[in-house]
């Protein structure tokens, strides 16, 4: 079984007061949709971009900023770890995911190799 990231993320549109509660109402029960077939691994929401702090190396020092990694107007809302049996399995509650948050939802694939793995594609030129 493979793993997925979804990932929410949040744009200018603001919700409604009512779609805010109807959200509080039906991400959990997708969440629990999720723990029932046991596919759940691991869910979170993260706060503003203001409240990020940003470690950028500078030759041999360290710059450490407030803020955001880049200045956009989507920003990371929250995520969630699923066991998938496939893509297709991915996308199917993807959309159940688009549904209950009522925001957009990304789906990428978990990297699954291990490090000697990603070294021999990378010496093979595969990556």
């Amino acid at each position: 079984m493979a793993q997925y990231l979804l990932t929410i993320y949040q744009s200018g549109r603001e919700l409604s007061p009512e779609e805010f509660r109807q959200l509080c109402v039906d991400v959990p029960a997708f969440d629990d949709k999720l723990a029932d077939a046991g596919a759940l691994v691991f869910h979170g929401g993260v706060l503003s971009p203001e409240s990020a702090t940003v470690v950028r190396r500078s030759g041999a020092d360290f710059l450490i900023t407030d803020g955001p990694y880049t200045e956009t107007k989507e920003h990371l809302a929250g995520f969630w770890i699923i066991n998938a049996a496939d893509l297709d399995a991915a996308l199917e509650w993807a959309r159940l995911l688009t549904v209950a948050h009522r925001r957009d939802v990304e789906v990428r694939s978990i990297e699954g190799r291990d490090i000697d793995e990603l070294l021999a594609a990378h010496d093979a030129g595969e990556l």
